[in-house]
């Protein structure tokens, strides 16, 4: 399949096949690897605020982000606290440790496809 391309590009050792992978429904991409660091950031630091500071995010964009992940999942990805002595926290939860993982496998897989179909091209 590679052939025919291979005639047509110029210079295909230089070129590699690229791309990036997300989950989708109807509603459009709703997780992939801004929602993933995001989920990281949370579990690292207990906050929904501080994981946005730390991505250089607003932090309306994280709570929207939070809420549309949690509006996809069958339960909560992501449970929020208000209040307290603290000022409250959020609390990520094993649903978001599976998708992550799931998200991590996919990628190696990907990246694994990406590689192969390069080599294909430079072959």
């Amino acid at each position: 399949m590679a052939d025919p391309i291979k005639n047509i590009l110029k210079n295909n050792h230089d070129i590699k096949v690229n791309g990036s992978l997300w989950l989708e429904s109807a509603d459009g991409h709703f997780f992939g690897p801004g929602p993933v660091e995001l989920l990281e950031r949370i579990a690292e630091t207990g906050s929904i605020n501080m994981a946005a500071k730390a991505m250089n995010m607003s932090y309306k964009k994280a709570w929207a982000l939070v809420n549309a992940l949690n509006t996809q999942t069958s339960t909560p990805v992501v449970i929020a606290q208000t209040g307290g002595k603290k000022g409250g926290g959020s609390t990520v939860t094993h649903e978001a440790i599976e998708l992550i993982k799931y998200h991590r496998q996919l990628r190696e897989r990907f990246k694994d496809f990406l590689e192969k179909e390069t080599q294909l091209l430079k072959t």
